[in-house]
C-alpha cells in the first residue's frame, strides 16, 4: 500500500578516462562532461577514472549550484579515481579497497598504482536513507589470455560482500560503475545472486542507447577495435544496478545511454558511453500484513545470502575454485584467491 508521493531519482554513471597527458582531449572533454551534468542535473552523479584531483576540483566548481554535495574517494598511489556528486546531502562515505588488484610490475597497465576500490555514500533523499555505491574494477585487457580474471572475481566477491554487509537497514540501494565485466561473466552473475541487484538495463520500462546496451562500441573513435574482439559491435561492461525494500519499491522507468558521438561536439566524453537512468521510488506502507507483499523490493538477504531470479544462475549452484580460476590462470593468484573462499 502506498503511503506516499512517488519520488524521482535521476542517476548518471560515465568511466571518465580522464589519465592526465595520456588521454585524448582531456581537459575538453572534462569541460564537455560538467557542461552536460549542469545540464541535465541528475540527482547523483558517479563516475570513474577521475585520476586527478585538479580534475575532481575543476567539476566541483563547476556543478556547484547544480550539486551541491560531493565526494572524492582517495587510494593507491594515484587515487581510486572514484568520485559522486549528489543533489542530496551526504551523510557519510566510505572507501573499501579490493585486496588483489593486479601487479606493480605490470607498470604499463596501472591498475596496481590506482588502487582499485568501491566507494560508498550514504545520502537522504525526501527521507529515504540510500546507500549508494560506486566502483571500478580491473581491466581485462585480453579476453582469451586473461590473466586478471582471478583478480576481478575476488574483487567482485568482496563487492558483493560489501554491499551486503554495509547496506542492511538502506531503504534504497545503487550501485554503479565500471566492473569490466559482460553481463553472463561469473563475476557478474556473482555480484547479482548474492546481492540481490536489479540491472537497469534489463528492467527498464523503456530503453534508448546504443545495441544491446553497449558501453564500449566500435563506433567511438577513442575505442581500440582491437580491445572489443571477437565482440565486433561492441560490449557491455559498466552498469547500474538498483534495489528497494519493504519501505520503498523502486522501478527503472527510463535507461539510456550515449552513442559515440555529441552532436556539435568534435569528439566524445569519453572512451566509454555515459548511462543514465531515471528511477520511480514508490514508498510503501510496512507491516506484518503487508510485508510479504513487497519481498521482492526488500533489501535484505536471507539466511544463505542468496537470492533473487537472475537469468543463467541456480540457486543450488556450487562455484568451485576451477570455475572460478580456468586453465591458464597464474598459480599465485589461484592460490591466493582460492584461500580466500575456504
Amino acid at each position: 500500500m502506498a503511503t506516499g508521493s512517488p519520488i524521482s531519482l535521476r542517476v548518471f554513471s560515465l568511466n571518465c578516462w580522464g589519465i592526465r597527458y595520456r588521454s585524448l582531449h582531456c581537459t575538453p572533454r572534462y569541460e564537455m562532461i560538467a557542461e552536460l551534468l549542469s545540464k541535465e542535473k541528475h540527482d547523483v552523479v558517479l563516475l570513474q577514472e577521475v585520476w586527478s584531483e585538479l580534475d575532481y576540483l575543476f567539476l566541483k566548481k563547476k556543478l556547484a549550484c547544480s550539486h551541491q554535495h560531493s565526494h572524492y574517494f582517495k587510494s593507491g598511489v594515484i587515487g581510486s579515481g572514484l568520485a559522486v556528486f549528489s543533489k542530496h546531502n551526504i551523510q557519510d562515505a566510505f572507501l573499501y579497497r579490493y585486496s588483489l588488484n593486479g601487479y606493480p610490475y605490470m607498470a604499463h597497465h596501472g591498475d596496481w598504482f590506482g588502487g582499485k576500490a568501491v566507494g560508498l555514500v550514504i545520502l537522504n533523499v525526501c527521507g529515504l536513507t540510500a546507500h549508494v555505491y560506486v566502483t571500478h574494477l580491473h581491466a581485462e585487457y585480453c579476453r582469451e589470455h586473461d590473466s586478471y580474471l582471478p583478480h576481478r572475481v575476488v574483487q567482485a566477491w568482496e563487492l558483493q560482500q560489501f554491499v551486503r554487509h554495509t547496506s542492511r537497514g538502506a531503504d534504497l540501494v545503487i550501485l554503479s560503475g565500471d566492473l569490466n565485466m559482460h553481463p553472463q561473466d561469473l563475476g557478474t552473475r556473482l555480484l547479482r545472486t548474492y546481492t540481490r541487484l536489479q540491472d537497469c538495463y534489463a528492467e527498464t520500462e523503456k530503453f534508448d542507447g546504443c545495441e544491446e546496451g553497449f558501453t564500449l562500441i566500435a563506433e567511438n573513435p577513442f575505442t581500440s577495435k582491437e580491445e572489443l574482439l571477437p565482440f565486433d559491435k561492441g560490449i557491455r561492461i559498466d552498469y547500474i544496478f538498483f534495489k528497494g525494500s519493504k519501505k520503498v519499491c523502486v522501478k527503472c522507468k527510463l535507461f539510456s545511454t550515449t552513442k559515440g558521438s555529441v552532436p556539435g561536439k568534435p569528439f566524445p566524453y569519453s572512451d566509454h558511453e555515459a548511462l543514465s537512468a531515471d528511477l520511480l521510488l514508490l514508498p510503501q506502507q510496512v507491516t506484518e500484513a503487508t510485508g510479504r507483499e513487497h519481498e521482492s523490493c526488500d533489501t535484505g538477504t536471507d539466511q544463505s545470502g542468496m537470492g533473487g531470479n537472475l537469468t543463467g544462475v541456480r540457486m543450488s549452484d556450487s562455484l568451485t575454485c576451477e570455475e572460478v580460476f580456468p586453465k591458464g590462470c597464474e598459480k599465485d593468484a589461484r592460490e591466493v584467491s582460492c584461500a580466500s573462499q575456504n
